[in-house]
């Protein structure tokens, strides 16, 4: 007797699973290789567009080091190791972080790391404590540390952010696991970013922080523009159209009177924005 279902040779789940063996004992000769079997199993409807994504963002974490995702410097939010805790609560409550570089001097030397839970357990039973006195050992990673190293590192550490130095071991930025994250699965709103309903936020007179995904007709709407919205839906979306590639993070574009710089960018979208509106000069006081 024969069987009455037999295996087909043709079948097409077969036929994947017989080239991820393939794959696995190695005629993939490159990384290219690899990610064109990927997408030719996205073509066929083996995979998901989020889950090609995905892991081309977990291959793409492995040639990614700390300085290519770091926060710089300069747009830490830090605290002096000398302050009393019921001075910084301000600054805890309107940046709405959990964690916080704790410096002596200036930002390039971070000594440690405050938590807002300790702060908060501390300043609750009323001391009267210093910064020094509860914060945390900094965990200390170089600018040429592999995002997958690092992020193996948090999870075994069980660490959130490190700071990272450059060769004269000064600091040159910050990295969380947060960061690494986002590289995979693309950008994480926490609690404190859903408070934020609006996609703009403005900064003073002419300059604001827009979200990369504000559809062109409501950023029209709002700044009395009319940005051609043919090729593209969003604000994001016209920047790369313009530019004519995906921009990395610190790339301005001139649009007529608009000044726009992209602020927080990943290898596959934009995020943030940075917009300067062009000032109109003043007339001129009469005699």
């Amino acid at each position: 007797m024969t069987d009455e279902n037999p295996p087909s040779s043709s079948s097409p789940s077969k036929s994947f699973i017989d080239r991820i063996g393939q794959m696995l004992t190695g005629d993939p000769q490159d990384r290219e290789d690899l990610l064109e079997f990927l997408h030719a199993a996205h073509k066929k409807h083996l995979l998901d567009a989020d889950a090609l994504s995905m892991i081309e963002g977990v291959l793409q974490i492995s040639e990614m080091r700390a300085r290519d995702i770091m926060v710089p410097r300069i747009q830490m939010v830090v605290v002096p190791h000398d302050a009393e805790l019921d001075t910084i609560l301000p600054l805890v409550l309107e940046s709405g972080h959990s964690r916080y570089p704790v410096i002596e001097g200036d930002r390039s030397k971070v000594v440690g790391i405050l938590m807002v839970k300790d702060l908060l357990a501390n300043v609750l039973k009323q001391k009267s404590l210093k910064v020094e006195e509860i914060m945390r050992p900094v965990s200390i990673v170089p600018e040429s540390k592999r995002l997958n190293v690092l992020l193996k590192e948090f999870r075994t550490q069980r660490h959130h952010m490190a700071i990272v130095i450059d060769e004269y071991g000064m600091a040159a930025g910050l990295v969380t696991i947060e960061d690494i994250l986002e590289q995979i699965v693309g950008e994480i709103e926490d609690e404190h970013d859903a408070e934020e309903e609006t996609y703009v936020q403005q900064k003073n007179k002419f300059e604001f922080l827009i979200k990369a995904l504000m559809p062109l007709d409501e950023f029209n709407a709002y700044f009395d523009a009319d940005l051609d919205d043919e090729e593209c839906d969003t604000l994001g979306g016209f920047i790369v159209h313009q530019l004519e590639h995906l921009p990395k993070k610190g790339e301005k574009l001139k649009y007529g009177d608009f000044r726009f710089e992209v602020v927080r960018a990943d290898n596959r979208r934009i995020y943030l924005v940075k917009l300067k509106l062009k000032k109109k000069p003043e007339k001129e006081a009469v005699d």
